[in-house]
């Protein structure tokens, strides 16, 4: 993508506009120009021989009825310019107004959301409807899932974004940097940095809007939900506690609220810290204090860069680069789709791997083909499984040499590379260390028949190998559709 080129931004949907409303008051007073009043009014004064009244008291009459309309007229601005703050103020406090027809589940007429986590998903739509873009959005729950499931990702997370920009037609990777350690076996920290990064080129919003929701989460409290409390009830609480333990040291079960007033702390500082390189210092300094190592003179160096592609027939593929498991998703679909071998088998038998990585998936998009998918792993249930005391944070035990990142292989269709309106489609899986299959296995399916986005419901088919979950976003017919398989696993939100 062309570094020049500025952050893309989205228009608001305006509630009201103050040209048409002078234009209406002017239309108002040629009509009292022109035309007589069918009643006379009382407080006018009257010439009973049918002259008109005398100038001096016209004048006052007409003086005290000008301040009159314009104290109404300042008053009702006022109102207006109030509400107006009030609805974009404050996230979430007003719908979208009724569009007068309904649609499927997961269809919306202008922006979507889906994620792992209810709460996530909710706080990117209300971002959405506060005028941020899917950037804003997809970054602002991804500092979400960083909270309330400490188990599958979070600020210790390796993450790997693919943003495809509807108005250039282009898609640009996000990825973290190359694995660096802090200490044996524990990997740097990179999510700040990372996120920071692609908020800076891409978003809208101020930075703080977008931590505003998380800080609250991990202040306050959030609610265990079902994919945490089974991930806590697997791995046990050596090391997690007391953040996700009863005060007897059980784990936490599904609707127990937990707190991370650590990491609420950490999340303010990165609230005011106005670039990603130092986005990340602060946090570094604090977990080498914890683990009693020398903070490393430079922080992790996220990128943003061009994405791999591939034309075919029916579009460009867009996807993230080495050491992803991009390449390997374009060399299988290229051997599939460009040289008309037979299909892969989407779901071959597990590689084996002495763990199978933990990854976080996330994606949004707008009507208008504007779509980020972002995934996040650290590399196994609660990463290293030690709770930093200063910072609320789990360490990814992801090693150099041996972070192949298979779980890392988002892709995006666009329909027609000479036409910026086309159809865009985007997928992003988590699970096994084979995903590459899945989502290869979807866009095979996706092209084998002409079928319009609205006639794809969810469904269990292709499935996602193992106990994998696939995302499917797609820009369709002016509206932005969201689904998962398998059908109902993630929550989606939009408007």
């Amino acid at each position: 993508m062309d570094p020049t080129e500025g952050p893309v931004l989205y228009q608001k949907l305006l509630l009201w506009e103050s040209s048409l409303e002078v234009e209406e008051e002017e239309e108002e007073e040629e009509e009292r120009e022109i035309s007589q009043p069918l009643v006379p009014n009382p407080w006018r004064p009257q010439d009973s021989s049918g002259n008109k009244p005398s100038g001096l008291p016209g004048a006052w009459a007409r003086l005290a009825a000008s301040l009159l309309l314009l104290a109404i007229s300042g008053s009702l601005a006022v109102w207006q310019l109030q509400t107006k703050g009030g609805l974009t103020g404050n996230l979430g406090s007003v719908a979208p107004p009724p569009s007068g027809h309904s649609h499927s589940p997961g269809v919306y007429h202008h922006s979507a959301i889906i994620s792992p986590a209810a709460t996530c998903s909710d706080l990117g739509r209300e971002l959405l409807v506060a005028g941020g873009n899917v950037v804003d959005a997809g970054v602002g729950a991804a500092l979400c899932l960083a909270v309330v499931h400490p188990h599958a990702t979070g600020l210790g997370a390796t993450f790997w974004g693919l943003f495809h920009n509807s108005s250039s037609g282009n898609s640009t990777a996000l990825t973290s940097g190359p694995a660096q350690t802090l200490a044996s076996n524990l990997a740097l920290p990179a999510a700040l940095p990372t996120l920071h990064l692609i908020h800076a080129r891409f978003g809208r919003l101020p930075w703080p809007r977008l931590l505003v929701g998380p800080i609250a989460l991990a202040q306050k409290g959030f609610l265990v939900d079902t994919a945490l409390a089974k991930a806590l009830a697997a791995q046990g609480t050596e090391g997690l506690c007391p953040l996700l333990c009863h005060a007897d040291g059980t784990p936490l079960g599904p609707g127990a609220r937990a707190t991370n007033p650590k990491l609420a702390a950490v999340l303010q500082g990165a609230a005011l810290t106005p670039t990603s390189d130092l986005a990340g210092d602060a946090l570094l300094s604090l977990l080498a204090r914890d683990l009693g190592v020398e903070a490393p003179s430079a922080g992790p160096r996220p990128t943003l860069e061009p994405a791999m592609r591939l034309p075919m027939p029916q579009g460009i593929l867009f996807t993230t680069p080495s050491p992803s498991a991009g390449p390997e998703l374009l060399a299988q679909l290229e051997t599939t789709l460009v040289s008309g071998a037979p299909s892969p088998d989407p779901c071959p038998p597990f590689l084996q791997t002495t763990t199978t990585p933990a990854s976080s998936i996330l994606a949004t998009v707008d009507n208008s083909g504007s779509m980020l998918l972002l995934i996040s792993s650290l590399n196994s249930s609660f990463g290293s499984g030690h709770l930093s005391p200063s910072t609320g944070v789990l360490l990814s035990n992801l090693v150099p040499g041996s972070a192949t990142s298979t779980w890392a292989c988002p892709l995006i269709l666009h329909g027609s590379p000479d036409d910026t309106e086309a159809e865009v489609f985007g997928w992003v899986a988590s699970g096994t260390p084979d995903v590459a299959r899945a989502i290869a296995c979807a866009l095979v399916s996706h092209l084998a028949g002409p079928q319009s986005q609205t006639q794809q419901e969810p469904t269990e088919s292709p499935k996602a190998c193992g106990q994998g979950t696939l995302l499917q976003v797609s820009a369709h017919a002016e509206h932005a559709h969201v689904s998962s398989v398998p059908s109902g696993c993630c929550p989606f939100q939009g408007f």
